[in-house]
């Protein structure tokens, strides 16, 4: 009787190895939880970056903490622009030469090739829509003084997207900028350093 008892006790206690356990591995509290990233779920959310389109709760570092979060989305949307730009012009220039100008594969031989006098065509270009587009103030202390200004809203929309749209597909659209943006700045990081690696055109 007592072989059989003790059998029956290591059967089952064998199986209740394998039975799911009820002690739950989520947070103690609500709180707790919204105080994680999403991203980087063993840092804490940033605080100030709630509320922003493509939020995730990244910001490692903690720019968010040092400086004001209007100009780091700025700063973010014209990198975004910038570096969507860069990508299709990367590789557009092995197939396509502007006029007057010496083909060459390697784009990051291009600035050597067109020569300074190009390059400072393109800086005081952009320094040029650089005033326009902050109205004078070139400062993050002072780009910012009109409360209703909104980061990267130039406003330029020749489509007519911000009336057509309801706020929520334009956030869509808003979001669907920062993704491709944050993919081209990789991705132009990627084809330079390929160039610098390789010595070979990208394609």
């Amino acid at each position: 009787m007592m072989k059989t008892a003790a059998f029956f006790s290591i059967l089952f206690g064998s199986a209740a190895a394998f039975a799911p356990s009820t002690f739950s591995s989520k947070p103690a509290t609500a709180l707790q939880a919204a105080e994680m990233s999403e991203a980087v779920p063993f840092l804490l959310r940033p605080k100030n970056t709630a509320g922003y389109v493509g939020d995730v709760g990244f910001d490692p570092i903690g720019f968010s903490d040092g400086f004001d979060m209007k100009w780091l989305r700025e700063a973010e949307l014209k990198h975004c622009r910038v570096t969507m730009l860069a990508t299709l012009g990367f590789v557009s220039q092995e197939f396509l030469t502007i006029p007057g100008y010496q083909h060459v594969d390697d784009s990051n031989l291009g600035p050597t090739v067109v020569g300074a006098s190009a390059m400072l065509q393109i800086v005081v270009g952009v320094g040029i829509m650089e005033w326009i587009s902050n109205k004078g103030n070139v400062t993050m202390e002072t780009m910012f003084q009109d409360p209703d200004r909104v980061p990267g809203d130039l406003g330029f929309d020749p489509r007519g997207y911000k009336l057509s749209c309801t706020p929520e597909e334009f956030d869509k659209l808003k979001l669907q900028e920062l993704k491709n943006g944050r993919l081209a700045m990789l991705a132009i990081g990627g084809m330079i350093h390929h160039n610098w690696i390789t010595g070979d055109a990208l394609l």
